[in-house]
């Protein structure tokens, strides 16, 4: 048996305001945006190269979203950004302005450094030493 997590929804504030910062800043691509009707849509960005994992970004509208909205993980790293060149993303990361919270560090699993997206939601940029088992 083979399984693999497809979709992970990211709560946001605004669909064009998260679609504009993760193609601008983390060079994703827009795989869908499509109207779902009474103002929701079905919005999905995936990092440059990914197959099977991917975003769905999900404007909030209850109170309970709305308050989530940059702290899915309580303050914790909430996802994990894995690069073939971490010296190359973190570089244009950098030049496109995304806000990293500490300097790259080396780990006895790789490179990392932890980045906030638009909302402040956690995120490790990683170049792992041996590329991960399925």
């Amino acid at each position: 048996m083979k399984q693999h997590l497809a979709l992970v929804a990211l709560v946001v504030r605004d669909y064009d305001e998260a679609i504009a910062w993760y193609i601008g800043k983390l060079g994703f691509t827009l795989v869908e945006d499509e109207a779902r009707g009474e103002g929701k849509r079905w919005v999905v960005v995936a990092p440059p190269g990914a197959r099977e994992s991917r975003l769905l970004l999900a404007q909030a509208r209850k109170p309970a979203e709305l308050a989530a909205i940059g702290n899915q993980a309580g303050g914790r790293v909430f996802l994990f950004l894995y690069t073939d060149d971490f010296r190359r993303d973190h570089d244009a990361f950098t030049r496109r302005g995304v806000k990293f919270c500490e300097p790259p560090r080396e780990e006895s699993y790789g490179t990392v450094a932890v980045f906030e997206d638009l909302y402040g939601n956690r995120w490790d940029l990683l170049q792992l030493l041996a590329p991960p088992s399925m």
